[in-house]
């Protein structure tokens, strides 16, 4: 039996865990406890794509049927081996001129998030340096979202045709479900200023828009997207975060944002195909490894 709280050693770090027997997705029954296994289990795949990148966390304190907030700011009881960054947010909703973000880079940071029941994971692209200096993009983003009736089979198709795109650009492209009802395609890449991912990324929306209207949207109007699928390029901008491979979503069941292989995005032909829960994605790592691995980047095309 699981007991309310524990006190916990998390390399060498002291951890007090509290209320783990809440359930945190109801319709299974998935407690928090659950949560802090599985985020445990999984962080030697999760943490090197969290390492360096401001994160942004969606919380939900009485889980997935309850109220729910985003959180930049590292809160003010965190403790003090959690790494933060102060970053400027130009256009911030609530007017603040910066945010001190935390920025996972060991298990127990980790562990302590998800003792907050910060179920979800959103990075940026970029990243930021030991003091705190912030990088150009290393990666570009390509956000797969079906207008219903188009579901993941849909973006599926779309996913193949951005990859032969980006493999034609000297690219080396990666997949991950959105853990809800997309796909994102991902590649690292080296650029010389921060606004290049995006306009790369938008030319190839509009490149696929324009060969198959039928199929491909790349702009945001919810009445132009009935059945078509939406490449969002617009994920590229720098003050935008995506959600972290290996990431929970906060959906009916434990869900979570899945690096497949492009042979299971060809194959696929029903939703279920690729969705993946937090069960399946530990068995998944432990016989396939990480399909994340960006590898090394590549400069985009002029």
């Amino acid at each position: 039996m699981v007991t309310a709280d524990a006190v916990v050693a998390v390399e060498g770090r002291r951890l007090k865990l509290t209320n783990l027997d809440k359930v945190l997705y109801p319709e299974v029954g998935f407690t928090k406890a659950e949560v802090i296994d599985y985020y445990t289990r999984i962080a030697p795949v999760l943490l090197p794509h969290l390492e360096g990148r401001p994160l942004t966390v969606r919380r939900y304190p009485n889980g997935v049927d309850g109220k729910s907030f985003f959180e930049k700011n590292a809160p003010s009881h965190a403790p003090e081996w959690v790494r933060t960054v102060r970053v400027e947010t130009p256009g911030s909703s609530r007017g603040a001129e910066y945010a001190d973000f935390v920025v996972v880079e060991e298990l127990a940071t980790l562990v302590w998030l998800a003792n907050l029941a910060a179920l979800e994971l959103h990075v940026p692209q970029w990243t930021v340096g030991a003091r705190g200096g912030r990088h150009s993009p290393d990666l570009v983003v390509f956000d797969l979202d079906p207008g219903e009736p188009a579901t993941v089979v849909e973006c599926c198709r779309v996913a193949c045709r951005v990859r032969e795109v980006l493999v034609e650009d000297g690219l080396a492209p990666v997949v991950k479900t959105s853990g809800s009802k997309g796909l994102q395609v991902y590649a690292a890449v080296s650029v010389s200023s921060p606004e290049r991912t995006s306009e790369y990324a938008k030319g190839v929306a509009q490149r696929l828009a324009g060969e198959s209207p039928d199929e491909v949207v790349w702009r945001m109007a919810k009445a132009q997207r009935t059945g078509k699928v939406l490449i969002d390029w617009s994920q590229n901008n720098p003050a935008k975060t995506t959600v972290a491979p290996y990431s929970l979503r906060a959906r009916a069941r434990p869900s979570v944002s899945t690096p497949v292989s492009w042979e299971e995005v060809a194959a696929c032909r029903v939703v279920e195909d690729l969705v993946f829960l937090a069960d399946e994605v530990r068995e998944r790592v432990g016989s396939v490894g990480d399909l994340f691995a960006v590898g090394g980047s590549s400069p985009l095309p002029r």
